[in-house]
Parts: structure tokens; C-alpha cells; sequence
């Protein structure tokens, strides 16, 4: 398979926000996760990184004040 697992990194630390994501889709400071069972998650963040061969990927949400 080739589906990720998507973290937001919080405080240096990995938190683990949705499982086997077979879609990532930035638009406008925004991303949309879709999973391979139809789960659909919006999240305003950056990309960090995507490790292909360990399936993951990490974000960092943009900070509010």
C-alpha cells in the first residue's frame, strides 16, 4: 500500500492527526488529508516533510495570536 500517516508536530514533539492517508492537498495556507476510507480533514499548517519510504508525513499548524 502506499497510504501515510500524517502528524502534526506540536512543542518538537509528533502527534499523530490521521491514518492511512492516501491524499494530501494544499490550497491557501490550508491542507486536506483524505484517507483511504473516506475520511476528510482540514488543517491550516505547512508541509515540514514527507518520508516516502517510512509513510509518513509531518505538519506544522500555522500559529494563532
Amino acid at each position: 500500500m502506499c497510504e501515510s500517516n500524517v502528524y502534526i508536530m506540536r512543542d518538537d514533539k509528533e502527534e499523530l492527526v490521521m491514518e492511512s492517508v492516501g491524499s494530501l492537498v494544499p490550497s491557501n495556507g490550508k491542507i486536506t488529508l483524505k484517507s483511504i476510507f473516506g475520511e476528510i480533514m482540514y488543517i491550516e499548517g505547512d508541509l515540514v516533510d514527507i518520508d516516502l519510504i517510512g509513510h509518513k508525513i509531518r505538519l506544522k499548524e500555522h500559529c494563532v495570536q
